[in-house]
């Protein structure tokens, strides 16, 4: 296994696991108010069918516990290393689990696995609160984020290729973690070749997180790599920027940007793809802005992060959309698209459907962002 490093607003540095199996103002009368429609489903699938019993019951939620940063290694951490971390100021809950990038049917997938028991106290409130999702996991089943499930194809109840062989969709639950898409049991971790204890969740909700973060550096083994996850920071670290003339995408930049997305009309939506010739939502905005020279994030939640916030009318071509869709974690920003113009964008909406320019929709809207080459190539 060779290690590779996915830095994310919230970091992975995870093993790769080889597969043993085969303009201007928004006319309000253009603007829809539904979207893509939500899957007719649960969050969980039924219980009985899994591959195998649970061991053990799962235990009921307890106390919630808000992660604040995400910390992989490149070795094992060792207890004498979990002391020192729950030693440092501000920490008050760790949570230890074992992270590395598998295939799901052809898809290359950032997972985790965990003790269901202990680890849903540090997802969001709708996932942790899941007996149904975490029971399944606890039997054998893979969980995998909505994202993955509703734009990537993976339904409920449905068997996808692993590398140990087949394993069910038991359940659709966004952890929080960035690039995060599938979580498992730590048994059936170790099935899958996991490393084992070379992920940690830290607690520290009234501790500063950049500077928790450097002291985790000080404590952990070189080659060591953290991100902050909701982080903590003094009112002068979160204050909203001021934005000097000149800071945002020109209009040259603007039109390539659009051309490079309507040159790719037709063209199919495909869970992580990157392009040329095939695209997810985010895969396309970045592809489409590295046309006009700016380095733009990969996810979702990053691009969120490529410029400040505008109001809805003061939209522009050019400007990133986003929308809350996931209702495992209502927080969450889960899809983007490219406004065009006259009330459309320029998308990749999912699984099944290909790249085009559709009417905009307003349903679940997070926001709208104009991008800034300087602060989209900052985010990591």
């Amino acid at each position: 296994m060779s290690l590779v490093a996915v830095l994310t607003a919230d970091l992975l540095l995870l093993a790769q696991v080889s597969q043993r199996q085969a303009g201007g103002q928004l006319p309000a009368a253009a603007v829809r108010q539904q979207h893509r429609p939500m899957p007719q489903q649960s969050l969980a699938a039924e219980s009985g069918t899994t591959t195998q019993p649970a061991k053990q019951p799962v235990k009921p939620l307890g106390q919630l516990h808000k992660p604040n940063l995400f910390v992989v290694t490149r070795k094992p951490l060792t207890n004498e290393l979990l002391r020192k971390v729950a030693r440092l100021q501000g920490v008050t809950a760790l949570e230890l689990a074992d992270a590395a990038s598998i295939m799901l049917d052809d898809k290359r997938v950032q997972t985790l696995a965990v003790d269901p028991s202990t680890f849903r106290a540090y997802t969001p409130k709708v996932t942790a609160a899941s007996d149904a999702l975490w029971n399944n996991v606890a039997a054998g089943d893979v969980a995998v984020s909505f994202v993955l499930g509703s734009d990537g194809g993976l339904s409920l109840h449905s068997r996808v290729r692993g590398p140990s062989g087949p394993l069910r969709i038991g359940a659709y639950a966004t952890t929080g973690f960035g690039a995060v898409d599938a979580v498992v049991s730590r048994e059936v971790g170790r099935t899958l070749g996991l490393p084992r204890d070379n992920a940690l969740i830290v607690s520290a909700p009234k501790a500063n997180s950049d500077k928790l973060r450097k002291a985790l550096l000080k404590v952990l083994p070189k080659g060591t790599q953290t991100a902050m996850v909701n982080p903590v920071l003094p009112p002068a670290q979160a204050k909203a920027r001021t934005w000097a003339a000149g800071s945002f995408v020109n209009g040259e930049q603007i039109t390539v940007a659009l051309r490079a997305a309507a040159s790719k009309l037709g063209r199919p939506y495909v869970w992580g793809a990157e392009g040329p010739d095939t695209f997810d939502c985010s895969g396309l905005v970045q592809w489409a802005f590295a046309q006009a020279g700016v380095r733009m994030p990969r996810v979702t939640h990053q691009q969120w992060l490529a410029g400040p916030q505008v109001p809805l009318a003061q939209i522009q071509p050019g400007d990133l959309i986003f929308w809350r869709l996931d209702p495992t974690n209502p927080g969450y920003i889960s899809h983007v698209a490219i406004y065009w113009g006259d009330g459309k964008m320029v998308v990749a909406p999912r699984t099944g459907d290909v790249v085009k320019i559709a009417p905009m929709s307003t349903r679940n809207l997070a926001g709208i962002v104009r991008v800034s080459p300087a602060a989209a190539a900052r985010v990591r």
